[in-house]
Parts: structure tokens; sequence; C-alpha cells
């Protein structure tokens, strides 16, 4: 199987236009990375300062996607540099295995810490930052979310499809972010914060087994699409 197309048969394309494409897919990858990079050491910080399980969760997870996000940009680099693609697929998969594993135990943890909040009845503070942080994810994700799908079908890249799923999903997390933050700061609601944190465990899991599902079988999809 080709991994740029997904199939056996290569993209149709002029050389000059897909080299164009490639090329707006590592232009876009850098962007991601710069921002997952803020994101994360944002929302962790601000997290254990506030003793947040929602925005510590947020935050390990965009390591995750900066962790996912760099192999990425390596697989493009390669294909734009003129290298062979047969060797990426194994370290493609490779990838995948360790991004499911890893979504999986953050999930386990973030269901343990949020138990532990409410067991302990532990309130987070009221953070402008955090909620600053959701907002701006909330609009910036969808954008990255269309440019990299946009391009993704041009050249014909399931892993490309595949990190555009994530940074969607990354987008609906922050809304789920925002609302416990929201609850906590305006009514004083200390138990939305690890409820909140328990609905990023939705989507941490959806996550995890379209990894799972292409480190097993070589394929990717998304969007709750795995068998």
């Amino acid at each position: 199987m080709n991994i740029v197309t997904g199939t056996s048969a290569p993209v149709a394309q002029p050389e000059s236009t897909r080299k164009g494409q490639v090329r707006s897919g590592i232009w876009i990858e850098l962007v991601t990375i710069v921002w997952m990079t803020i994101e994360a050491g944002v929302a962790i910080t601000v997290g254990f300062a506030t003793r947040s399980v929602s925005l510590k969760g947020f935050g390990f997870d965009s390591i995750i996607e900066l962790i996912a996000g760099g192999i990425l940009l390596w697989r493009l680099l390669v294909e734009e540099r003129g290298g062979s693609l047969e060797r990426i697929e194994q370290a493609e998969r490779r990838a995948s295995w360790v991004t499911a594993i890893s979504l999986f135990v953050l999930a386990i943890y973030i269901v343990s810490d949020s138990a532990l909040a409410f067991f302990t009845r532990t309130k987070p503070e009221s953070s402008w930052w955090g909620i600053g942080l959701a907002v701006a994810a909330a609009i910036g994700m969808p954008l990255l979310w269309k440019g990299k799908l946009r391009i993704a079908k041009r050249i014909g890249s399931a892993a490309l499809k595949a990190d555009a799923a994530c940074s969607i999903t990354c987008g609906y997390m922050s809304l789920t972010l925002l609302a416990g933050l929201l609850l906590n700061r305006l009514f004083g609601w200390w138990w939305a914060d690890p409820l909140a944190a328990f609905g990023l465990v939705y989507f941490l899991v959806r996550e995890g087994r379209e990894a799972w599902h292409e480190a097993r079988t070589g394929q990717t999809c998304c969007c709750g699409e795995c068998d």
C-alpha cells in the first residue's frame, strides 16, 4: 500500500503541482508544531498552578499531538526532498502504536485524576489564561483542520488526513474545556472542571482507537469510522 495515497495506485498529479502542495503541508505542520508547543506549555503550567484537571489533560494531549505533528513533518520533508516513501510506512505505523498507547494512558490518568478531584472536592482556581487558551484553540483548530484536509485531498495523503482529524478533535476538546472553565469562573461550580475532564476522555479514546486501527491495519480512519 502506498503510504501517501492509502492505496496501491499513485496519485495522478503534475510533479511541480504536487511539490507545491507538499511544501504547503510542511508549512501548515510547522504552524501546528509551534501552536502545540505554546498550547502545551500554557495548559500544563496553568493547569498545575490552578489545580485544573481539564487544563492538565488538555496540555498533555497537546504534547501527544506535538509528537505526531513532528513525525508527519518529517514524512513530508522526506517527500519534498525526493526521498523514497517506502521506509516511512513502518515508521508511521510504529508512531501510530505509540500515539494510541499514549492516548489510552492519558485517558486513564484523567479518569483517575478527575475521580480523585470529586472525592476530595478539590476546587480549582479560576484562570483567564486557561479560558483565553481554550477560546484561541476553538478558533484556530478548525482553520488548521480545513487547511490540512484540503492539502491531504490534493496530494492523497492518508496521514495528513488523520492529522486533520486530530486538529478538529482538539477544537471539540477546547469547547469542552471552555465550558468547564467558564462555569467554574462565573458561577464557582468547582465540579464543572473535573466533569469537563471526563468529557475530554471521549475524544481521547476516539483518537486512540483511530491510531490503533492505523497501526494494526496500515489504513487511516477518522471521525469514529474505525471497525
